[in-house]
């Protein structure tokens, strides 16, 4: 699949219904891989985080999941048709996995929060096999014991929600342990998914203004990410375009 690249990552060109039909595909070849979504504090944080490019550099599918990167890919002959959102591939996922009648396990968020979301999922997919959940907060010592339960539990599709990059790293340091065919990274998709976090209205989300948002719900925590990782972005995509400069790897 031919990719687009904006600054330092290459994006497949891919909807959320393109992005499900790769997901069914794949796990019926029998390979192992992840997916990414990436945004632009994801974005920005890859450009001084070796670790986590290198993790995203890795993944079996990269998609959108930041508006202003799609506006930006229409510069581009062929550009990004649309986001493709963690809270979105949950969603889709589970149904083609009900359909399918593959098993998934969801990791990630506070106990209430997983168990909730689990049963939210399960409620609107009849049919989906969860094979177990599990909350994200542990520490590093517990993280092999995680990744144990997972491959005894059987999934083919493994959610990890713990927020980025601790989420990448637990899959990097795990990913012989975890033997689900198709990991997905989701951030702060099961609170979403919970009803514990509210998502942006749909005209925010449209015009690109869903950080804004959230912005508001946690200034304190998230105003550094969105306000100075927004003026990154600006910023590098000037100087990437006065200078031609070359992907850092």
């Amino acid at each position: 699949m031919n990719t687009v690249p904006i600054l330092n990552c290459e994006f497949a060109p891919v909807t959320v219904a393109d992005t499900v039909d790769w997901a069914r595909n794949w796990i019926r070849s029998g390979r192992r891989g992840y997916i990414c979504t990436v945004n632009v504090a994801i974005l920005m944080m890859m450009r001084s985080d070796p670790k986590l490019q290198r993790f995203v550099d890795g993944a079996s599918l990269v998609v959108v999941d930041g508006q202003p990167i799609v506006w930006v890919s229409h510069l581009q002959p062929d550009p990004l048709p649309e986001r493709v959102t963690g809270v979105d591939l949950v969603h889709e996922l589970c149904g083609m996995a009900a359909k399918e009648g593959l098993e998934v396990y969801f990791l990630g968020a506070r106990r209430e929060v997983i168990e909730a979301a689990s049963k939210r999922l399960a409620d609107r997919f009849p049919g989906l096999e969860v094979s177990g959940i599990a909350g994200g907060y542990f520490d590093a010592a517990e993280a092999s014991e995680r990744a144990r339960a997972i491959r005894e539990s059987g999934a083919k599709i493994l959610f990890v929600g713990m927020g980025v990059p601790r989420q990448e790293d637990f899959i990097e340091s795990q990913w012989d342990d975890l033997a689900a065919q198709l990991v997905i990274p989701v951030g702060g998709s099961f609170e979403v998914i919970a009803g514990t976090a509210r998502r942006a209205p749909p005209f925010l989300q449209r015009i690109g203004m869903e950080w804004s948002f959230r912005l508001a719900q946690e200034p304190r925590r998230l105003w550094k990410r969105y306000l100075v990782t927004n003026t990154q972005f600006i910023f590098h995509l000037l100087k990437s375009t006065v200078s031609s400069e070359p992907r850092p790897r």
